[in-house]
């Protein structure tokens, strides 16, 4: 019992680090997604103020230029990041349904030991009514 108990801890501390990590997944691709659009913004801002919006112009700004490659790069990490989500994901599926079972066996001993403890509790009694009844 008592190393069930500590695999289920262990499972649960796992559950948790994958939740964790999840989170911290979908945290960074918001964050580059959020760059990403202020870079966009940026770009816009800059060809307005210029009035050239033809990326292969020779006077096309070089600020917007390299704020694009920025952008780019950010999107791009957004979607690796992405493939990172679904394993993270699936990860912790995976942790999630394992500690299900775990804690299934747990609840199924548990739910054994108190049909034995009653069935012996009743056993007492019933010994205790044929004791009376033979007075």
């Amino acid at each position: 019992m008592k190393t069930r108990d500590s695999l289920i801890r262990l499972k649960r501390f796992q559950v948790d680090e994958k939740r964790r990590q999840l989170a911290q997944i979908e945290s960074m691709i918001a964050e580059f997604n959020r760059m990403a659009d202020e870079l966009d913004d940026q770009i816009r801002s800059e060809q307005e103020r210029v009035g050239i919006t033809d990326v292969t112009h020779f006077a096309y700004p070089t600020f917007a230029k390299a704020a694009a490659d920025r952008r780019d790069n950010l999107r791009n990490s957004a979607h690796e990041l992405d493939d990172q989500l679904q394993r993270a994901q699936d990860e912790l599926s995976e942790a999630i349904e394992e500690l299900k079972k775990f804690e299934q066996l747990e609840e199924r001993d548990q739910q054994r030991e108190r049909t034995a403890q009653e069935l012996a509790e009743q056993d007492q009694l019933d010994e205790v009514a044929a004791r009376a009844r033979g007075r």
